[in-house]
């Protein structure tokens, strides 16, 4: 049964997700709680005060991010302590995501204080779904790092990465390189005027925006690697160059993933290959 009636705020701390670029992609339910709630945590006033002021709210700020976190965390919570009605949003989005929210929900459930969640708009779903890429096994990566990538590589799921645009050509660069056998999603701008979705592989990607230079929030999506009809002497090379740097297992497990082949079967190759030498 789908609740209707009037939601009366108790003290505690609402997790509230916000649009991630049209405004109106803001729930009832999260703007009743704006209005109602004694405080408000947002990531940027200056950001938060433009949802805030389209729907005519005002509420006390107070600004948390990694910076301040540590010095502002027990002030947040004297405040749940004393009662107070506390949302907590960011500049876009669902908070806690590559943000420093989940220390402070730790925090509440350290104090046993009342914590929920305000559902909504998600960058990385949004994005997994635009991109068109397998959705039945993801893995959110966070702003790409590029010393992160050869380890990411191993995962065999879909991977969601956070990218700036200006970063953007560079990113995909460095990506090529590792995530070998991998199509490639660029969404943009989502849910904006300018949206944008690009698919194709990192080479074709990078030369249209080679060519178009990207504006805007953007999420970067690879498919699953793909399985390919591969030689034995390919296997073999890639093993040779890897087992020169790594042990065994590690090596087995990167060429694995590079062609897209069973680790069982990649192993069993290194294996022999290493009795032979």
């Amino acid at each position: 049964m789908v609740s209707k009636g009037n939601m009366i705020l108790k003290s505690g701390l609402y997790i509230v997700a916000t649009p991630i670029g049209n405004l109106e992609d803001i729930t009832l339910r999260a703007l009743k709680v704006l209005k109602e709630c004694d405080t408000i945590i947002c990531e940027d006033s200056r950001v938060s005060r433009k949802l805030l002021n389209a729907y005519g709210i005002e509420k006390p700020m107070l600004v948390y991010h990694d910076h301040n976190a540590e010095h502002v965390r027990p002030r947040i919570i004297q405040k749940l302590e004393s009662q107070e009605k506390i949302a907590f949003i960011t500049d876009a989005g669902m908070p806690l995501i590559s943000d420093p929210g989940y220390k402070l929900v730790r925090s509440c459930r350290e104090h046993n204080l009342y914590v929920t969640i305000i559902p909504g708009a998600s960058a990385v779903l949004a994005g997994l779904v635009l991109s068109a890429m397998p959705s039945d096994r993801f893995t959110f990566c966070g702003f790409a790092d590029f010393s992160q990538f050869e380890q990411l590589q191993l995962i065999n799921n879909t991977l969601i990465f956070f990218e700036s645009s200006p970063r953007l050509v560079k990113t995909l660069e460095a990506m090529s390189k590792i995530f070998l056998n991998r199509s490639v999603s660029v969404v943009r701008e989502i849910t904006k005027m300018f949206e944008e979705t690009k698919t194709g592989s990192f080479q074709e990607v990078i030369q249209y925006y080679n060519n178009h230079p990207p504006k805007g929030e953007i999420v970067i999506v690879l498919c699953p690697p793909t399985i390919l009809e591969t030689s034995d002497e390919k296997i073999d090379e890639l093993l040779k160059k890897a087992l020169s740097e790594m042990s065994l297992k590690d090596a087995s497990e990167m060429v694995a993933m590079t062609l897209g082949l069973p680790k069982k079967k990649v192993y069993q190759r290194a294996l022999e290959l290493k009795n032979r030498n």
